[in-house]
């Protein structure tokens, strides 16, 4: 889901509690919307979701960076390359 607490400047998917590999599905089709080096946030579960998410989009050529950790999640800033 988009969150839209956030501030419009700073696009956001909330996948906390979303299983795997959905997370990874979403963050793919969400980075289909985006043009080259725009970013987005994306929450997600600590575990195998941290673990698939980070590893996919990395093997798809995106800059992932974790910006936050919690106990049982944490947020990435992930940046588009160009397709």
């Amino acid at each position: 889901m988009i969150n839209s607490h956030r501030s419009s400047s700073v696009k956001y998917l909330d996948l906390r509690g979303v299983p795997c590999p959905v997370n990874y599905i979403r963050c793919s089709l969400f980075l289909e919307e985006l043009e080259p080096n725009d970013s987005f946030h994306v929450d997600i579960d600590r575990g195998e979701p941290e673990d698939n998410v980070l590893l996919g989009l990395k093997g798809a050529g995106h800059d992932v960076e974790v910006i936050l950790v919690e106990n049982h999640w944490l947020r990435l800033k992930v940046i588009c390359v160009a397709s």
